[in-house]
C-alpha cells in the first residue's frame, strides 16, 4: 500500500498508488491481484481505473487485466531527459578525468534505457546512443541496478526480459547472475567484462538515493579499461554517484 503524506489530496495518492502497483507487478496486473495488493474498496479501484483508461494512462486488456498506457511514455521520457540533463556535467568530468566514454543509464519496466552520454575523445571507443535499450544481466549500468535489488525483484525481471547471451562471456542464467551481483554489492561496483560486445569493458556504480533506480559507467577496450584503469575509475565514479544523487535529491 502506498505510503501517506500529511495534507495530501486523497485521490491523487490513490490514483499513483494503482499505477505504481501496476508497475511493480511488470506493466500489467488483473483486477483481482490489485484488489489483494491494496486496502482501497473495489468500487472506487474500478471508477480510477475507468478514468485512467479515459485519459490513456493505463489500456484495459481482455481478462479483466490492465497495463500502463501510452500517454506515460511521454511523461517518463521527459523525466528521463531531465534526469540526463543533471547528470551531463558529472559525465563530462569523468571522460575529463578518465578519458573514456561516460554513460547514464535508468531502469525502465524490466530493461535499462541510456538517458545521458559523454563520449571519449579517443577514435576507439564504445558506441551507445542515448535512448537505447538495453538488458540488466550483461550491462554494467544494468547489474550495477539489479544489485540494489531484492533477488525475488531481480528474478521477476530477468525471466520477463530474458537472458540473451550477445558474446560468449556473457551470463545466461538467473543463479550465475545472482552470484555475480553478490561480487557486486561486496565491492560496490560492477563491471561488464566483454558481456555486452567482445573487447569492451566497463565499470558501473548505481547513483544513490535516485528517484529512480540509476547508475553511471565508463566504457572503453580491453587494452585501456584494465586493472589500473580500474583503480583510478572507482573512486572517480563514486563520487560523481554522490554527486549526481545531491543534485537529483536537491531539486
Amino acid at each position: 500500500m502506498a505510503e501517506k503524506y500529511p495534507g495530501g489530496v486523497q485521490s491523487v495518492e490513490r490514483v499513483f498508488e494503482l499505477l505504481e502497483l501496476i508497475t511493480d507487478a511488470g506493466g500489467d496486473v488483473t483486477l483481482s491481484q490489485l484488489s489483494l495488493s491494496t486496502d482501497l474498496p473495489l468500487p472506487t479501484i474500478h471508477r480510477l481505473l475507468r478514468t485512467l483508461v479515459t485519459l490513456g494512462y493505463i489500456r484495459r486488456l481482455p481478462h479483466r487485466r490492465y497495463a500502463l498506457g501510452p500517454r506515460l511514455i511521454r511523461l517518463g521520457e521527459g523525466a528521463n531527459n531531465q534526469l540526463g540533463a543533471a547528470a551531463r556535467p558529472q559525465l563530462k568530468s569523468l571522460v575529463d578525468q578518465l578519458g573514456e566514454t561516460a554513460n547514464m543509464a535508468v531502469l525502465d519496466s524490466d530493461m535499462v534505457i541510456y538517458v545521458a552520454q559523454f563520449p571519449s575523445r579517443h577514435s576507439m571507443r564504445m558506441f551507445t546512443e542515448v535512448g537505447r535499450r538495453a538488458h540488466t544481466h550483461d550491462t554494467g549500468v544494468g547489474k550495477a541496478i539489479l544489485a540494489q535489488l531484492d533477488d525475488e525483484v531481480i528474478r521477476g525481471i530477468v525471466q520477463r526480459a530474458g537472458m540473451p547471451t550477445p558474446t560468449s562471456k556473457s551470463i545466461g542464467d538467473i543463479e550465475s547472475l545472482l552470484a555475480d551481483l553478490a561480487r557486486i554489492r561486496e565491492r560496490g561496483y560492477s563491471i561488464d567484462e566483454e558481456e555486452q560486445e567482445l573487447g569492451v569493458r566497463c565499470f558501473a556504480m548505481a547513483v544513490p538515493d535516485a528517484p529512480t533506480p540509476a547508475a553511471i559507467s565508463v566504457s572503453g577496450p580491453v587494452s585501456r579499461v584494465d586493472q589500473s584503469f580500474a583503480e583510478r575509475a572507482v573512486p572517480v565514479l563514486r563520487n560523481a554517484a554522490q554527486a549526481i544523487s545531491d543534485e537529483l535529491n536537491h531539486h
